[in-house]
């Protein structure tokens, strides 16, 4: 069996906290690598690896930073299709899917190509007499970052790029369900030429966690994942004087208008719902059927939901892979049969499914529940599985109202042909994300991405022009320079522009 440790200082490091945690394969079940759990000891060695490269990092040029950027970019391109195939080895995700993960980082690589224009200041001159101010930004020191199981490269990517770009020096803590590519993001790094230390990866569970949030030598914290644990980081890190970035879950809603092409919405639905097994903070999870609409748009999706593949992720074949665990799939299934229980309609059963010749993997098939009401499980919680939910409203007014109660708002959409209520609906809903007739409104790399109310914890949204505030400081420099004939003297009195 395969054992990972952890990558501190440009190298591997092999663990001695003797505390290891089980690696599967989602699609047969097997156990073909165990990952290293970190001792606070061990967090401390990535920290102190961080804390010694700052010194020289952040004080190295852009021009040395991007040229490491580019050649990074050139090495994640060249091995896509590698970190892909780890992808799917621990998480389970279709080959495909592995690959638009990649690229959808890749382009926060791209973006930290650029940080020139995004690091250049401002200068007022003469505010006063022979008196210039000008504003900066700098890193922030040692940054952590904790990201999720369901896009083991990506949301890394979405992180240490442009937290080192900025001139900071990063420990990364990956989830320890599928670690692998994180650690190879890390090695590739280390081939592209960053210096010993700017970025570490320690694996681990809760405890290096908690040695991150109080490590005095953190400066800030980076976490994507459930609402639970994101609101647990915030106050733990806020707590320890740390800046904080920490998004959370969703239940993201899908309005659908009577106006709306029937079978766009439906495909539509079933991309959002089901892809990646329902594994996205930003996977639809709800449609909401307004007026008349909803026995035809219900048929047109369970038509399509029944045609799906699913299989390993490495077979070419199949559309949508396992879930993570075993105990994870339980709980998914445990929400369709909770939900027949509390008066929802299953159209769609997907518990108890098979793959032959895979009978130990953590597969179940897709399910759609019709007529939920809000207070049902499967809609008050977020499933993280692929169940869609569809719940009926009369009105516009009366759908709008609905996603707007949910005590979540990460993303959101709305299908129609009416430009009138697509605008009114995108300045009326409460969530960060909004699609028109785009089902998973993931902004692209130099927007910014985040949610409302319970789906962020923090002042700013990842990457994008938040991400870069997020990892500096800014400072403001007042200057005069004295001209030789002035006759100087002493005033007590408030300085002004006067």
């Amino acid at each position: 069996m395969k054992t990972l440790g952890h990558w501190i200082g440009g190298k591997p490091v092999e663990s001695v906290s003797g505390s290891f945690g089980p690696v599967y394969n989602p699609a047969t079940g097997a156990q073909p690598t165990q990952v290293s759990l970190a001792s606070v000891e061990e967090v401390d060695a990535a920290v102190a690896a961080a804390k010694d490269a700052y010194a020289s990092w952040s004080q190295s040029s852009l021009a040395t930073r991007t040229a490491f950027l580019f050649k990074y970019r050139a090495l994640l391109d060249a091995r896509r299709d590698e970190i892909a195939a780890l992808i799917t080895a621990e998480h389970g995700k279709v080959h495909s899917d592995a690959l638009g993960e990649v690229a959808r980082g890749m382009e926060i690589v791209e973006l930290a190509c650029g940080i020139p224009e995004k690091l250049k200041g401002e200068l007022s001159t003469q505010v006063s007499t022979r008196v210039d101010v000008s504003s900066i930004r700098q890193a922030v020191g040692v940054v952590a970052g904790i990201t999720p199981f369901n896009f083991p490269a990506m949301v890394p990517m979405w992180m240490f790029p442009l937290a080192i770009a900025c001139g900071n020096t990063f420990v990364l803590k990956p989830s320890e369900k599928d670690p692998s590519a994180a650690y190879r993001l890390a090695e590739i790094a280390t081939e592209a030429g960053l210096p010993e230390g700017v970025l570490n990866v320690v694996n681990g569970d809760k405890p290096a966690v908690d040695r991150l949030l109080s490590h005095p030598d953190v400066a800030a914290v980076s976490f994507v994942g459930s609402t639970p644990i994101a609101r647990h980081i915030q106050a733990e890190a806020t707590a320890h004087g740390k800046r904080v970035q920490a998004l959370g879950g969703a239940k993201n809603h899908m309005m659908v208008l009577p106006d709306a092409d029937l079978d766009h919405a439906a495909d539509n639905a079933i991309n959002a719902a089901y892809g990646s097994a329902g594994e996205r903070c930003m996977a639809v999870s709800v449609v909401v059927a307004v007026g008349g609409i909803g026995d035809e748009l219900v048929a047109r999706i369970a038509e399509r939901a029944g045609k799906l593949r699913i299989g390993p992720g490495d077979d070419p074949a199949s559309e949508m892979g396992p879930l993570i665990t075993r105990e994870h799939r339980d709980k998914v299934a445990s929400y369709v049969t909770g939900a027949a229980a509390q008066g929802a309609e299953v159209v769609v059963d997907g518990t108890g499914f098979t793959v032959a010749g895979h009978e130990d993997g953590f597969f179940t098939g897709v399910s759609l529940l019709d007529k939920v009401k809000p207070g049902m499980a499967a809609y008050d919680d977020e499933i993280f599985g692929p169940v869609l939910c569809v719940v009926r409203a009369e009105t516009y007014d009366e759908g709008i109202a609905l996603i707007n109660s949910s005590k979540w708002g990460n993303g959101t959409a709305v299908f129609t042909r009416d430009g009138g209520a697509a605008r009114r609906f995108q300045l009326e809903v409460e969530a960060g994300m909004v699609g028109v007739n785009v089902p998973i409104p993931v902004p692209v790399g130099y927007h910014s991405f985040g949610g409302w109310k319970q789906s962020l914890f923090g002042d700013l949204h990842i990457y994008g022009n938040d991400g870069v505030a997020f990892y500096t400081r800014g400072k403001v420099i007042t200057t005069r320079w004295p001209d030789p004939a002035d006759a100087g003297g002493i005033n007590l009195g408030f300085p002004t522009s006067a």
